[in-house]
C-alpha cells in the first residue's frame, strides 16, 4: 500500500418511514475535514467516496428487497389501479406500493449515487435475510414441522450464484456506476452459504466470498466456505475484499487478506454490539487498511409475525416496535479514526472520503522467516470424478 492519505467525513440518515435519506455535510454538524496522513497528496481523483447501508431485509420477499419493479409488477400494478377505480380496493395498492417502492436495494443504491458514492456496501445477508432469533425447530435428535416449513420459506428466499437476482445487481451497479458489495444468502443446491457479492460500475459480476466459519447455530443452517472464495480484487479505487461477522474475529484469515494487499476492507456484520466497534478499529490499525463495516438495523415488525416467526431465546416475544439489531454500521481509517458512525439510531446511508495510506503488515513489518502462513486455496469439492481415460494411461 503506498500514495498518500487525506480524508473526509460525512454521514447520512433518515428520520422517518417517508423521508429520504438526506446526506448532511460535515460542516453541517460542526466537524471539520480530518487531515489523517497529508503528504502533500491533493489530487481528488485519488479520493474515493464510500458508503454503507444500514437497512432491513423484507424477510422472506427477496423480491421486495431488490424492489424490483419489472414488467410482471407494472402489470400487476395497472389491474390494482383498474381493481381500486371500480372495486375500490384501495388497501390493495396501498399495499403493493408499499412492497414495489419500499427503501431496499435500488432505492438505497440509487441514494447513495446522488450523493456521489462510488462504492456502496451492504449488510450481512441483506439478500435473502439474517435469520436472527430462529431456531427453526431444530434440538439434538429432532427437528419440528414447523422449523422444515420456516427452513423452506428461507431456502426459498435464497439466491442462485450465478442467477437472475445476481444479474438484477450487477444491472445496478452499471446503471449508478457503483463497486457494489452486497450480503446474500446463496443457494447451491439444498446447501445455504453466508456470501458476499462483488461487482463494478460496468455491471460486470466480479466474484464472491462464502463464509468460511458460520457462527453457532448459523451452523445448522449455511453451509462453510473454502480457501477458493478468499478474494481481494484490484480495482481503481484500490484492493477490495471482505470477510463477514466473526470470520473478522480469526487472525490468519485477515492475515490472508493482508497478504494479498488489501486496501479497502468490507466487514459486512450482524453484530450491533458496542464491542464490535473496538475489533473494526483493530483490523483497520493492523491491516494499514480502511474497514467499511455494514449491519441490518431491524425492528421485530420487520421480521414476519408470531407464531408464524418467533424470537428463541427472549424471555418474552419483543414488541412489535423492539429493536432487534440497532446498527452499528462505521467506516474507519487505517490509522483507527472513525470516519462516519456508528449510527445505532435507525436506517441510514453512512459516508467518508477515503484518500491512500501507507503500513505493509506483510512487506517490510513481516517477518516471514519466523512467522508464515499456508492458505489453501483450491475448491474442497465433496465428490470427484476421475475418468476412465486417465486412469488407464497411468495403468500403463
Amino acid at each position: 500500500m503506498s500514495s498518500s492519505w487525506t480524508t473526509s467525513t460525512a454521514t447520512a440518515s433518515r428520520s422517518s418511514p417517508s423521508s429520504q435519506m438526506a446526506l448532511v455535510p460535515s460542516s453541517a454538524v460542526g466537524s471539520p475535514l480530518i487531515a489523517e496522513v497529508d503528504m502533500g497528496g491533493s489530487d481528488p481523483s485519488s479520493t474515493v467516496r464510500a458508503t454503507v447501508v444500514q437497512a432491513s431485509t423484507v424477510f422472506y420477499d427477496t423480491p421486495a428487497t431488490l424492489g424490483n419493479f419489472d414488467v410482471a409488477s407494472r402489470n400487476s400494478f395497472f389491474l390494482l389501479v383498474f381493481r381500486a377505480a371500480f372495486d375500490f380496493d384501495t388497501k390493495a395498492v396501498l399495499d403493493f406500493l408499499a412492497a414495489a417502492f419500499s427503501y431496499k436495494a435500488e432505492r438505497l443504491i440509487a441514494e447513495a449515487a446522488s450523493y456521489g458514492s462510488q462504492l456502496v456496501v451492504f449488510p450481512e445477508a441483506f439478500i435473502g435475510g439474517y435469520p436472527r432469533g430462529s431456531t427453526f425447530g431444530v434440538a439434538i435428535g429432532s427437528r419440528s414441522a414447523k422449523g422444515k416449513e420456516e427452513f423452506r420459506k428461507y431456502h426459498a428466499a435464497a439466491i442462485d450464484v450465478p442467477g437472475p437476482e445476481v444479474d438484477r445487481l450487477a444491472a445496478l451497479a452499471g446503471k449508478y456506476k457503483i463497486f457494489l458489495v452486497m450480503g446474500v444468502i446463496e443457494r447451491a443446491g439444498y446447501t445455504l452459504y453466508c456470501t458476499v457479492l462483488f461487482f463494478d460500475p460496468q455491471g460486470q459480476y466480479l466474484g464472491k466470498h462464502r463464509k468460511l466459519m458460520p457462527t453457532a447455530l448459523e451452523r445448522v443452517i449455511w453451509g462453510f466456505g473454502d480457501g477458493s472464495t478468499i478474494p481481494v480484487f484490484e480495482t481503481p479505487m484500490g484492493k477490495i475484499g471482505a470477510l463477514i461477522c466473526w470470520e473478522n474475529r480469526m487472525p490468519l484469515l485477515r492475515t490472508a487478506l493482508y497478504g494479498k494487499g488489501i486496501e479497502i476492507y468490507c466487514a459486512p456484520t450482524a453484530d450491533a454490539r458496542d464491542v464490535w466497534q473496538a475489533s473494526m478499529v483493530h483490523i483497520a490499525l493492523e491491516g494499514g487498511c480502511f474497514v467499511l463495516s455494514a449491519n441490518q438495523f431491524c425492528r421485530r415488525k420487520d421480521y414476519p409475525p408470531p407464531p408464524d416467526y418467533v424470537f428463541a431465546g427472549a424471555e418474552e416475544e419483543p414488541s412489535m416496535d423492539s429493536v432487534v439489531c440497532a446498527g452499528g454500521s462505521v467506516i474507519i481509517s487505517p490509522s483507527g479514526a472513525i470516519l462516519a458512525g456508528p449510527n445505532y439510531e435507525g436506517e441510514a446511508l453512512i459516508s467518508a472520503d477515503l484518500a491512500k495510506f501507507d503500513f505493509d503488515v506483510v512487506g517490510h513489518y513481516s517477518r516471514p522467516e519466523v512467522l508464515s502462513l499456508t492458505v489453501k486455496d483450491d475448491p474442497q469439492n465433496p465428490v470427484s470424478f476421475t475418468s476412465a481415460e486417465k486412469t488407464e494411461s497411468i495403468q500403463k
